[in-house]
């Protein structure tokens, strides 16, 4: 926020914009430290009423006066054990936590807590994550909607899994060297014969490719597939993730064409225009008998047109 001049006008700009969007009512709450903010935002919802959502406590006077009726419980990372031990100590609100020794917090407790009690005073201590770092695996599976015996059909849902992995994949901009593909059936049903089952498929490159991905598992799967069971899940996991570039195979090792890269970018840009699933692998069905059961997923009232409230009036 440093440089902003009216940053309480813009916080009630964005509150009102998200409200109007999505119908969710939130707080804002703006300080010097993260863990001031944090406060800040617990009395921007807690007294709604009075402050329309949003709390600016950047002024030392504004600040102490928050402290002083905050009780110390309400504090970003102090638990309700915490809470008892302060407690015991006399420290009751947030304000008796930043009056308290930073040494003596420490030795009796963490650095975590020295560092909290710090913040509170208007001392930076904790980093702001400006973006999460990349996933070094990821992960996707799902329980199926039903028992499946036959191979065909867990073709489909591992083709299916992988090409959701590989989207995540590239949103991150990594590539992948390994993939696991793993089945197995249920583990509580006593009268069911129990098999669980992986393999690490390597690829020929580092890759981001839906198509050589989808290749490898298909080739794991009639490795690892047995007859005779009843499969309830598979799972797929991209593994030795790295961004572009990071990679430093010999000189003569295979890399991914650049025409490889061209068609993936494609294929998310129709699936992001037109929804996901337009533009797909023929093995990735759109329709399928093994999907998961959803008959009793909640709407999606706020992020799906076709699932707003339908209201009669008479």
């Amino acid at each position: 926020m440093t440089g902003i001049a009216a940053r309480e006008q813009l916080s009630r700009h964005i509150r009102a914009q998200v409200l109007q969007r999505t119908g969710i009512p939130t707080g804002v709450g703006i300080a010097s430290t993260k863990t001031l903010a944090k406060l800040a935002n617990y009395a921007a919802k807690r007294w709604q009423h009075q402050t329309g959502g949003v709390v600016d406590i950047c002024s030392p006077a504004r600040r102490d006066k928050l402290l002083q009726v905050a009780p110390v419980s309400e504090i970003w990372g102090i638990g309700r054990r915490m809470t008892e031990h302060l407690q015991a100590m006399g420290i009751k609100t947030a304000w008796d936590l930043a009056r308290a020794d930073a040494w003596t917090l420490r030795k009796q407790f963490s650095v975590v807590v020295e560092k909290t009690a710090r913040e509170l005073r208007g001392t930076p201590c904790l980093e702001l994550d400006d973006a999460p770092p990349p996933k070094q695996e990821i992960c996707s599976s799902r329980t199926f909607g039903q028992r499946l015996h036959k191979i065909e059909p867990i073709r489909e849902a591992v083709a299916s899994y992988a090409a959701k992995a590989c989207e995540k994949m590239r949103v991150q901009g990594s590539l992948c060297k390994k993939v696991r593909v793993s089945i197995r059936t249920g583990m509580f049903n006593p009268e069911e014969a129990k098999l669980a089952k992986g393999i690490v498929c390597e690829l020929p490159y580092p890759t981001d490719d839906t198509r050589l991905v989808i290749k490898a598992v298909q080739a794991g799967l009639d490795a690892i597939f047995r007859e005779g069971y009843a499969y309830a899940k598979a799972e797929i996991l991209l593994m030795e993730l790295r961004q572009k570039g990071e990679y430093t195979d010999d000189l003569f090792a295979d890399t991914q064409p650049a025409a490889t890269e061209r068609v993936m970018e494609v294929l998310d840009q129709i699936n992001s225009r037109w929804g996901k699933g337009t533009l797909r692998p023929a093995r990735v069905p759109h329709l399928s008998g093994w999907a998961m059961r959803r008959e009793m997923k909640s709407p999606s009232y706020t992020t799906r047109w076709d699932e707003l409230w339908r209201v009669a009036c008479r």
